[in-house]
């Protein structure tokens, strides 16, 4: 997306580094990382991976904080890439959250990637009643689940009887994915806050900020993440 191999020297800012799989992507291709991310658990799974990998690295930070916090952002300085996959949209304010990012990419050359969540009107908003309800009700919670399993029905039976394997669909999703079926549909299910935009949206956004589209990357309007490369003049 970023069209280049090596970030040697820049300056990269993960903004909701999560597992830290992306900050050490970053840091082995030669950037100086800044890791932040909310939740401890994220911080600290970030924190083990330095120290596999790069152990006491001083051009490699980690702290626990939020985009939303306004004082934090300001304390942070500027950045050659920031980079946020699938998190604004997650923070509860995502246009507030939108504007501070804006705060940490370098003016005059610097790279802002976002990745965020669809706009399908309807049914957007069908599945933020969802999440909302699986994180208040536990007995919802159990009947989402059960109800998103049976609609996997087809899949087993086709494994089974065309395929003869009744598992090879949950296998090759783990193996594309990256994650367990079951993990990746606790985190779709229960994934709350949850806001969405419309490309067009984020566009006007950020080119009102003096940015420039320089890559988008669409779901094809479906469920999932639109990613938008700009950068800012």
């Amino acid at each position: 997306m970023l069209g280049r191999n090596d970030l040697s020297g820049l300056r990269f800012i993960d903004v909701g580094s999560g597992s830290g799989l992306f900050s050490l992507a970053a840091r082995m291709l030669g950037a100086h990382v800044y890791s932040i991310d909310y939740d401890p658990f994220s911080v600290s799974c970030t924190q083990y991976l330095r120290q596999q990998y790069y152990p006491d690295d001083p051009h490699w930070h980690i702290s626990q904080g939020s985009i939303l916090d306004d004082q934090l952002v300001n304390s942070l300085g500027q950045f050659d890439i920031v980079y946020s996959w699938g998190v604004l949209h997650h923070t509860g304010d995502m246009w507030k959250a939108f504007s501070l990012v804006d705060h940490l990419v370098k003016p005059n050359g610097g790279i802002l990637f976002l990745s965020i969540y669809n706009d399908q009107g309807a049914l957007s908003r069908f599945w933020k009643w969802e999440k909302r309800n699986y994180n208040r009700y536990a007995w919802f919670k159990y009947f989402a689940i059960l109800g998103y399993y049976l609609s996997l029905i087809p899949w087993f039976l086709r494994d089974i009887l065309l395929l003869r394997n009744p598992f090879l669909s949950y296998k090759n999703y783990a193996r594309n994915r990256g994650m367990s079926w079951f993990h990746d549909l606790k985190d779709w299910l229960g994934g709350y806050p949850f806001e969405v935009a419309r490309p067009e949206e984020v566009f006007e956004f950020f080119k009102n900020k003096n940015y420039i589209l320089l890559k988008l990357k669409t779901c094809g309007g479906g469920k999932g993440c639109n990613e938008f490369v700009f950068l800012k003049q």
